[in-house]
């Protein structure tokens, strides 16, 4: 049997199978190609009759895929969710949106790593959203701040987020989905985007509650004036809107460094344009300038390694480098949160400096300023190592557990069966973000009540417990020498 649902934007027939309706690939914007390159997104022109939702979209231009994806391939026309549902009738269900990782370089809603299935099965409508990335999603140009209305630039994808969100404002009730129950649900730069839509006088009111998992938070964001500075060297806007979409991406390397600065902004990624991300982050959250929801925040444990992989830092002058160039103002007491004795010492000295600077830190930041605001937060440290593990979990390690997919280890992590451990912990998180996504309270996990507090923390690991104080050493100095 193939459903159909009939919703305001148009009818779409998509495929059922194990008691869940999947609708694959459905337009909620315009195609932004030629001159739609670089400008807000405009909504999808309804259809009439019975659109095909049997096949996913394309992912957004990127130069590395996810290995899991199941999309035909890249295209600029990328803006498409994906809807799973309950097959069977009943009372209006909450609705999770999960907002795909990766540095605002590459994702995909298409990752059979993050297929949401599982949380259909759960009795919640599961929704995966597509957005611009790279320099299609983060461009700014002095061309493009002329030509706004509202004199500003960038911030593409964030746009696209928040006319998907308008989408599911206005339809997903069809699917069964209760618009007045809408969870925002991602990993790193999509749990970062969810951040800034928190501070987004755009987005306000159209999300109910949220869970951020490790994510890139509370680090500095260009201005506009640079953002645009840096992409004019490109070349004209006109002749950037003409060269094919592959030529176009071939340029990114040119806004991207080797090594992240940890302390400094980044150009191709969320900027301080002035219309949709009004203000520094740290800054909303400080001052209380943000939709203060019922929220899940949480880390992993080993955040950094992974990602500071290439990093020419194996050696002491690697080390003290990453230390001087990034902490000019204090690096004796870098050095002392941060230590390297040895050569082999460097290595992990940098990749804890950098999973407290761009993970740890807003972790706890976020946690925090919520509960300064009054909403309910519950806080996590995730510490499973898979069977056959010998370090981790790493940057993304939870997300195989959130979605179930254990027969699928994030990439570059080992491929053995998981233990009864892992499927347990599976088990339990799943029913928990499901909880949190009907009620707004995750409920026990492991047979432990989840405090509701900033600074105790729920750790998912080979057992359950309540930790706090959790590397507040490292972060506090961190957090203190932002405001310098």
């Amino acid at each position: 049997m193939r459903p159909v649902v009939a919703a305001p934007a148009g009818a779409v027939q998509g495929l059922r199978e194990g008691g869940v309706d999947r609708f694959l690939g459905i337009p909620y914007g315009a195609p932004p190609v030629g001159p739609l390159r670089w400008r807000a997104p405009r909504p999808a022109e309804e259809w009439q009759g019975v659109r095909d939702a049997g096949s996913f979209g394309h992912d957004p231009m990127q130069r590395s895929r996810p290995a899991g994806s199941r999309a035909p391939g890249c295209s600029e026309d990328c803006l498409t969710l994906n809807i799973r549902a309950p097959a069977e009738p009943g009372p209006p269900r909450a609705v999770m949106v999960w907002f795909f990782g990766g540095s605002f370089m590459h994702g995909s809603a298409a990752d059979i790593r993050s297929d949401g299935a599982i949380f259909a099965r759960e009795d919640v409508v599961h929704v995966s959203i597509n957005s611009r990335t790279g320099i299609f999603g983060w461009l700014a140009h002095p061309g493009l701040v002329a030509e706004s209305s509202h004199g500003s630039a960038g911030n593409y994808g964030l746009l696209d987020q928040i006319l998907a969100l308008r989408w599911i404002r206005r339809n997903i009730a069809a699917f069964g989905g209760d618009p007045s129950r809408v969870t925002l649900f991602g990993v790193s730069s999509g749990g970062a985007s969810i951040a800034l839509l928190m501070a987004s006088p755009l987005a306000a009111g159209l999300f109910d509650r949220v869970i951020l998992q490790s994510a890139g938070s509370f680090r500095p964001l260009a201005g506009l004036a640079a953002a645009a500075e840096a992409g004019g060297e490109l070349g004209s806007l006109e002749d950037l809107r003409t060269l094919p979409a592959e030529e176009v991406l071939a340029l990114e390397p040119r806004l991207v460094p080797a090594v992240r600065g940890l302390t400094t902004p980044r150009i191709l990624r969320p900027i301080v344009d002035g219309e949709v991300v009004v203000q520094q982050e740290r800054a909303a959250f400080r001052s209380g300038q943000f939709s203060a929801v019922p929220a899940i925040v949480g880390s992993n444990l080993d955040e950094g390694s992974r990602l500071i992989a290439s990093w020419p830092v194996d050696d002491m002058a690697g080390w003290r480098t990453i230390v001087d160039t990034n902490f000019p103002l204090d690096p004796a007491r870098t050095c002392a949160l941060y230590p390297a004795a040895s050569d082999a010492e460097a290595r992990p000295a940098v990749a804890a400096m950098f999973g407290d600077s761009q993970f740890q830190l807003g972790t706890r930041e976020l946690a925090r300023a919520l509960r300064r605001k009054g909403a309910p937060v519950y806080r996590y440290l995730f510490t499973k190592r898979r069977a056959g593990a010998v370090d981790g979990p790493h940057h993304g390690g939870e997300v195989s557990y959130v979605f179930g997919h254990l027969d699928r280890p994030p990439a570059g992590a080992v491929e053995t069966p998981p233990d009864e451990r892992d499927l347990a912990l599976s088990r339990d998180i799943v029913r928990a973000w499901a909880s949190f996504a009907k009620t707004g309270n995750p409920g026990a996990i492991g047979g432990l009540d989840w405090p509701e507090d900033a600074d105790r923390m729920i750790e998912l690991g080979e057992s359950v417990q309540v930790r706090s104080g959790w590397r507040d050493e490292q972060l506090d100095f961190l957090d203190a020498y932002a405001e310098r």
